[in-house]
């Protein structure tokens, strides 16, 4: 959210407004109510979306499946080669079975008496002479190469793709940052922040994980398949057909086990959003927890939705884990037949024994890349769940687009107009309807009402965190729907009862206000809101460090920085929503009278539960159930004994009441 703002978040006087839980022990809306995805939803869709991310990687793929064909030189060509060798090796062996000076044929013609000379047919040799171990270096040396070689494509392939996908990750995980820019108020409002969370974190890390080991995996395993099918049919068509067979009993059992581990999959990952919401929002809250003595029951709904991960995650492994041992028996029977029938072929001369060693590896290769392609498409199971999440968030409903020709607020007077003002969180139930207010520049607007009456909607709707549905509101006579939110959040300052403090220096959370800001004008921001005595009781005074949840300072001491940051902030409008209701009593009385001075000459709207605190008011809206019922200064309402007279009285009455 832009502009300068003291604090974040809302009250709870919001009218209805559809909040998520924030409180420790409660898995927000989405939480413990939350069903678990049963599949993901569209597979085909998501899978199509998630490769078209990989669009503008498209040279570095083409890139990376050259390289990786390359990089398979080794498992194509090697066992052929290693096959030569051995046949070298066994015509070696058969030659020192002949005399010397004989030719190759007569040697043959001499064997076929003994029933060998087909055996024999296969091989090249010289009668009389052993293995020449000098060809058998150079065959080796060959394979040797080639394997060298393969292994640098192998590792150039890797490292390529390993920027592939690191550049698409980043991508995507700045798209959804953007994206959560232009959410509206309402999607976090209705979204357990642990599971959001999830989603950019744990889903995405998925996706990268999947996106870097299994792209070139798949390349180099279908490089392999078509290579290694390509160099068993020349070598043995009939063997080839019979590896062949393994191709349709892999995919049929693949198709089976990955619709199952599929459902799994989704579950597990939004149970683990659900888990994230739960733990975030105990720890957020674990001051909360222990004293309400609420340690054990947390723990409790821990471990109930540890279970429920555990449980998700077990079968969603176990089931696709089925795949390996599945596909590695199927592989083994291949592996049986081409070793019966290849051995058979050897025995009649049909095949030389090199060549059906180099068969026997390549149909233990051949099934290789169809094992790892099998693993791969049931890790995409998994990746693509995540992936619909990712996508899910991607494609929420956003802001309203600010205007193509925008008007332009500068220097605002803070003329400030609701006409026929409406607005409804839910479409059945009113909460503001036709309200009508004229916030002249210069005055102090005050807000009062009961719970629920929409005082922080009507907030909520002038800086545009929620859309109206009917009238208008207009700062100096323009519709603010005419103007960038940027432009009219910038012209806002605002201190809300929620107090936001970030992780740094006291200086820097102060000087969020205004980032351009001088040392000067940040010390006398903080001093204007009597933050600079305590802070330089602090060990680096204003460098001292605040943790991500201010823990090292008290409620008050929060709430006084976020003041000292709309001091510095120096905007035309304020917005105090409760502004000191963490503040003692005597620092209320400082602080009053030093927003009285920042007031002066610019427009506040002053949210009160404390109505003593908005007796100066120029003007004060009384608003009950979404609607202006009073307006006037204090002495004119209390004058008229109606709403807000019986409103201030029973506060004072309550007052009374604990003294007696």
């Amino acid at each position: 959210m832009s502009g300068p703002m003291g604090g974040h978040g809302g009250t709870g006087g919001s009218g209805g407004r559809p909040r998520a839980m924030r409180g420790p022990g409660m898995g927000g809306p989405m939480g413990g109510m939350m069903m678990p995805a049963e599949k993901a939803q569209n597979f085909k869709g998501t899978f199509r979306r998630l490769i078209g991310e990989l669009r503008p990687e498209r040279p570095k793929i083409v890139l990376v499946m050259i390289v990786a064909f390359l990089s398979t030189a080794g498992q194509v060509f090697g066992p052929k080669i290693i096959g030569n060798a051995t046949n070298l090796l066994v015509g070696g062996l058969i030659g020192k079975r002949f005399p010397a000076g004989m030719t190759q044929a007569q040697a043959i013609e001499l064997a076929g008496k003994s029933g060998d000379a087909s055996f024999l047919s296969k091989y090249a040799f010289t009668p009389g002479l052993g293995v020449d171990f000098g060809a058998l270096a150079g065959i080796l040396s060959v394979a040797a190469a080639l394997y060298l070689a393969a292994a640098f494509f192998s590792w150039c392939a890797w490292y390529t793709m390993a920027g592939v996908s690191q550049r698409t990750v980043y991508r995507l995980r700045r798209d959804v940052d953007q994206k959560l820019a232009r959410l509206p108020l309402k999607y976090f409002d209705t979204h357990a922040r642990g599971d959001t969370l999830s989603r950019v974190t744990n889903d995405i890390d998925n996706i990268a994980n999947t996106l870097q080991q299994s792209l070139t995996q798949i390349i180099t395993s279908i490089a392999v398949i078509i290579g290694i099918l390509a160099m068993m049919l020349w070598i043995s068509p009939l063997l080839a057909l019979v590896s062949l067979l393994v191709i349709p009993v892999a995919a049929v059992t693949t198709l089976q086990i990955a619709k199952r581990s599929q459902k799994q999959f989704a579950t597990q990952w939004a149970r683990t959003g659900v888990l994230n919401g739960q733990v975030e929002e105990s720890h957020t809250g674990h001051a909360i927890v222990k004293v309400f003595g609420h340690q054990e029951d947390a723990i409790r709904r821990f471990d109930e939705e540890n279970e429920r991960v555990y449980q998700a995650s077990f079968k969603a492994q176990f089931i696709s884990g089925i795949i390996q041992p599945a596909m590695n028996f199927v592989s083994n029977l291949n592996y049986v037949a081409i070793a019966v029938i290849g051995g058979l072929q050897v025995a009649s001369g049909a095949m030389t024994l090199g060549d059906a060693l180099a068969f026997i590896q390549y149909s233990r290769s051949f099934t290789m890349p169809i094992t790892q392609t099998a693993s791969i498409a049931n890790l995409l199971q998994s990746t693509v769940a995540s992936a619909e999440r990712v996508f899910e968030l991607l494609d929420e409903p956003e802001e309203i687009p600010d205007p193509v020709e925008p008007a332009l607020l500068e220097n605002a007077t803070g003329h400030v107009a609701l006409s026929g003002l409406s607005f409804r969180y839910d479409p059945e139930k009113a909460l503001i309807d036709d309200l009508n207010a004229d916030v002249r520049s210069g005055e102090v607007l005050a807000i009062v009402g009961p719970t629920g009456a929409g005082k922080t909607t009507l907030v909520n709707l002038l800086m545009r965190f929620y859309e109206i549905d009917g009238g208008t509101i207009s700062i100096d006579g323009i519709d603010i729907r005419r103007l960038t939110r940027d432009n009219l959040r910038r012209t806002f300052g605002m201190v809300l009862q929620d107090t936001w403090l970030f992780g740094g220096t006291v200086r820097e959370n102060i000087a969020y206000g205004r980032e351009d800001a001088t040392e000067e004008e940040i010390v006398a921001a903080a001093k204007a809101a009597h933050v600079d005595h305590f802070v330089r009781t602090m060990p680096l005074g204003y460098d001292t460090v605040i943790d991500d949840d201010a823990s090292n300072l008290s409620s008050g001491e929060k709430q006084l920085l976020t003041i000292a940051r709309a001091f510095l902030a120096d905007p035309q409008i304020l917005i105090l929503d409760e502004a000191t209701s963490s503040v003692d009593t005597r620092t209320e009385v400082l602080v009053q009278q030093a927003m009285s001075r920042l007031m002066k000459g610019r427009t506040a709207f002053v949210i009160a539960h404390r109505l003593s605190t908005i007796r100066n008011a120029d003007e004060i809206l009384v608003m009950d159930r979404g609607k202006i019922v009073e307006q006037g200064s204090h002495d004119e309402l209390i004058a008229r004994k109606g709403f807000y007279y019986d409103l201030y009285n029973s506060q004072f009455e309550e007052a009374l009441a604990e003294v007696v």
